[in-house]
């Protein structure tokens, strides 16, 4: 299964964008501030305020101890961990992950947790031992 998020507007504090699955328009996302910052670089991302690199990362649907769920999890992701796809509707929810939702107004995510129901029931229904990558890129 491949997915695409596409960032098209970087606002100071957040970045917006839309997800697609297997090449259809699925939801919108939100994450914090998109950075140039040139990875390896020390010094240069902001801990819980800066958006993961542009990359093509596998993806896997684990149990996350701090939402007390099942949610997509990026492996491999450069000066990052524990980087997930989860509900939110501000940037104040994520701490460098990535939101789902329905963008209402810059900033703003509704139906959040709906659209993360759909992401993993979608996810379950691939074939098993099919794998799942995750393509990151901005368009802006």
């Amino acid at each position: 299964m491949e997915m695409t998020l596409t960032r098209t507007h970087k606002a100071k504090t957040f970045t917006e964008g839309h997800l697609e699955v297997d090449g259809v328009n699925f939801c919108d996302t939100l994450e914090p501030t998109w950075r140039d910052v040139g990875w390896g670089r020390p010094g240069r991302t902001v801990p819980g305020r800066t958006a993961i690199p542009d990359g093509r990362y596998p993806m896997l649907v684990t149990y996350s101890p701090r939402f007390a769920t099942w949610i997509p999890l990026l492996l491999h992701v450069p000066g990052f961990t524990d980087i997930r796809i989860h509900a939110g509707s501000t940037v104040a929810d994520t701490m460098g992950d990535i939101l789902v939702g329905v963008r209402v107004k810059p900033g703003l995510l509704l139906d959040s947790h709906l659209w993360l129901h759909r992401l993993v029931k979608r996810l379950a229904k691939r074939p098993e031992g099919e794998g799942v990558w995750l393509t990151v890129q901005h368009d802006f």
